[in-house]
């Protein structure tokens, strides 16, 4: 039987955080942490690529946990443009392992803002992957990190937010590789199934 998503609060730093959990739908193999985009543009944690983010790892067996981030829906705090936000990025994975085990394997994940935020977050915590779609690369004052090699970057080619090129040129130094969806823009509208089968084939 389909275990179906669940909302809880999960403490954070300054305050409740409201957060989607989406079960595994056999037996688990880890924990992933799944970043919202921009809410200044209403990016919520129910967002289209977040939510197929979180349903694809579920059927890997990974525990999902879905945060809106401080200042997001009923979440406590203030919008920090991804400074404070990856302080709730790591309570919310400090309360998983606490449910789960602290030596589950952990996936960071993002979308456009939260990949932003991902990266961030993985600078700081030790993670076995991460995943960015749409990383918002160039949009904010604090660069984007480097990222682990075995990073999964994926990209819409006609992206009108976050400019391939832009990423192009974050990965290029770093010698990473970018996964291209062609005629695919920022937020993969037709392309949700095959964003989840890649997911699924890369990890």
């Amino acid at each position: 039987m389909l275990k179906q998503p669940e909302k809880i609060t999960i403490a954070g730093p300054v305050g409740v955080l409201e957060t989607i959990v989406v079960p595994p739908q056999s037996d688990m193999v880890g924990i992933a942490v799944i970043c919202h985009p921009n809410p200044t543009q209403g990016g919520t944690n129910t967002n289209k690529v977040v939510q197929t983010t979180a349903k694809a790892l579920s059927q890997l067996g990974y525990h999902c946990y879905c945060p809106n981030l401080r200042g997001v829906g009923e979440s406590e705090g203030t919008h920090d443009y991804g400074n404070g936000e990856v302080d709730d990025v790591i309570a919310v994975v400090e309360h998983a392992r606490r449910e789960h085990g602290a030596e589950a394997p952990l996936v960071l994940a993002g979308f456009s803002f939260g990949g932003f935020v991902a990266a961030r977050t993985r600078a700081r915590i030790e993670a076995d992957k991460l995943l960015l779609m749409g990383v918002a690369v160039g949009k904010y004052v604090i660069p984007t990190p480097h990222v682990p090699a075995d990073t999964l970057v994926i990209h819409g080619e006609e992206d009108e937010v976050i400019p391939l090129s832009a990423v192009l040129d974050w990965a290029r130094p770093q010698g990473l590789p970018v996964m291209v969806f062609p005629g695919t823009g920022h937020f993969f509208h037709g392309k949700l199934v095959p964003l989840a089968q890649m997911i699924q084939r890369c990890l």
